[in-house]
């Protein structure tokens, strides 16, 4: 970001020599900023590589191994996500595989992958808190916008 301040205060400088004229280039500055970064992926994509994860490993068949392996793939080049979750995926695209005997062992490593999932690649944004009532009502919030007194109760 801070990178990005020198690099506007010349159009910023030309904005306001324009803004006298009735022209602006204020709409203009979120496109020249450059792309948006990606949103992290939704919970449900983590879900469904659970799912085909555990699948793989009670099946053993190249076509569920496939299925786990094309969605782990390419969440690993995914900008947002952390090193712990690329480290689950990794685990995932090299352990789903279809092996000649599926051994307990087998079984088990890609079983804790697919229970990591949920433990690694979980989003770090809070909640926006739109319609939580937290705060308002008696408990221990006092009796503020309630009306009346305290010993009216």
């Amino acid at each position: 970001m801070a990178r990005s301040i020198p690099l506007l205060r010349p159009l910023l400088r030309a904005a306001s020599a324009i803004a006298g004229c009735g022209l602006s280039l204020i709409g203009w500055l979120p496109a020249l900023a450059g792309p948006q970064p990606e949103t992290f992926p939704p919970a449900a994509t983590f879900r469904n590589l659970q799912l085909l994860a555990l699948t793989c490993s009670r099946e053993n068949t190249a076509a569920s191994c496939d299925q786990a392996r094309a969605i782990a793939d390419p969440l690993l080049d995914h900008p947002r996500l952390p090193t712990s979750c690329k480290d689950v995926l990794w685990s995932i695209s090299q352990k789903a595989r279809p092996a000649a005997s599926n051994t307990e062992s087998r079984r088990d490593g890609i079983d804790r992958a697919a229970k990591d999932l949920t433990l690694f690649c979980k989003s770090q944004t809070k909640p926006t808190g739109k319609g939580d009532n937290k705060g308002s009502g008696s408990a221990g919030g006092g009796n503020f916008g309630l009306g009346g007194s305290p010993s009216a109760r």
